[in-house]
């Protein structure tokens, strides 16, 4: 069971980020990981937190969807974790997979107003009416509950679409325009690396300046909300843009390009850091899709996209799926995509940006408890 338990947590793990561009929801971890009446189980689990993520892939019909947990740094050391889920939490903690906090007050809220995005919680709108009176917002308060089939998540407020179409507030627009630094010795979030002593140290990822997290404000200015220090201005952040890949109509991953990083999509691309779509083509695609097919760069406001395939690639103009306004693109050539734009690596095999498609294409996305110990869903009441 310990094994089976390690591979759902990897699994949650690939769900998690505190990318304001990726990132699809904002959830309280300590709160869901205490949701015992989700699986009638013990008293804290990290495992649950899976129970909600799948919850919002289901919620969108998309596959990959990512989700911004907060924890208070308590959590680390909560003994109703077992010790793996306790050093499991600072992982990802030091990995700038969730972010910690001193305290949870009113980070959560925060964070969603900031990045335009729903708050997933298990309790009504009234708890939070009074601080943040956009919670009324259709869809912008999403409700864990559970039904025969597991949990879902619903809204609490009005009958808003699968997610709310909110922008980022105007503070957060400025906040997200600046790469900030952090004076706190290796800040993870707003600096080189994490905590040095961190027995994962060795292999920790570092959270890119296109990445950062939004700052919390502490009287007005933007500080870093796991050291409390005043983080220092550094510069424009570079500009990024998200796209999707969408296979036989179904959204399978989202992903940045910046002018900081171009980004290669194809079957295997080399050294681990592209779009790799391998594990979702049919054989025919896999033959005619190169390990590195096509490469998307940033530069300007304008969005460039290189053929380096074998086979060549196409683009559809504005979307347009009729055969006489494709153009071709080989080996080496380049285009700057028009905003509503659609590469084609193959025949249902695409790339756009994701303001494009409206639904994810999916009925049932694939689960991250798949292999989770059976547990039985209690009702709980709405």
């Amino acid at each position: 069971m310990r094994f089976e338990v390690s591979k759902v947590l990897d699994a949650i793990e690939a769900r998690l980020t505190t990318d304001p561009a990726l990132a699809r929801g904002v959830v309280d971890l300590s709160e869901v990981v205490r949701y015992a009446d989700l699986d009638g189980g013990r008293p804290a689990s990290l495992v649950r937190l899976g129970l909600l993520v799948d919850a919002l892939g289901r919620h969108v019909a998309e596959e990959n969807v990512p989700v911004y947990a907060i924890a208070p740094r308590g959590l680390i050391s909560d003994t109703d974790l077992t010790s793996n889920e306790r050093m499991v939490v600072r992982r990802w903690a030091d990995d700038g997979k969730i972010e910690v906090v001193p305290q949870i007050e009113d980070r959560v809220l925060e964070v969603a107003e900031m990045l335009g995005l729903p708050v997933l919680t298990r309790d009504r709108e009234d708890r939070f009416r009074d601080r943040r009176p956009w919670v009324t917002d259709p869809g912008r308060l999403l409700a864990l509950v559970s039904n025969a089939g597991g949990p879902v998540l619903v809204a609490r407020v009005g009958r808003g679409e699968a997610l709310p179409q909110a922008s980022r507030s105007p503070l957060g627009e400025r906040l997200l325009a600046r790469v900030w630094s952090c004076p706190a010795p290796n800040c993870n979030s707003y600096g080189n690396g994490g905590d040095p002593d961190s027995p994962f140290a060795d292999m920790r990822t570092f959270t890119s300046p296109v990445a950062q997290p939004p700052p919390t404000l502490r009287a007005g200015a933007p500080t870093c909300p796991r050291h409390g220090e005043r983080l220092r201005d550094t510069g424009a952040r570079p500009a990024t843009e998200v796209f999707s890949v969408r296979i036989d109509g179904v959204i399978r991953q989202r992903f940045v390009v910046s002018e900081e990083t171009p980004v290669t999509v194809g079957r295997a691309p080399e050294g681990g850091s592209g779009i790799m779509l391998g594990q979702w083509l049919t054989d025919d695609a896999r033959k005619w899709i190169s390990r590195g097919h096509v490469r998307f760069a940033l530069r300007g406001g304008e969005v460039t996209v290189q053929d380096i395939s074998t086979n060549g690639s196409g683009i559809r103009p504005g979307g347009s799926f009729d055969d006489q306004d494709r153009i071709t693109l080989k080996r080496e050539e380049s285009r700057v995509l028009a905003a509503d734009d659609v590469v084609e690596l193959y025949a249902g095999v695409h790339v756009g940006r994701s303001n494009l498609w409206a639904s994810g294409g999916v009925v049932q996305p694939e689960s991250v408890m798949g292999e989770a110990p059976t547990m039985a869903f209690r009702p709980v009441g709405r």
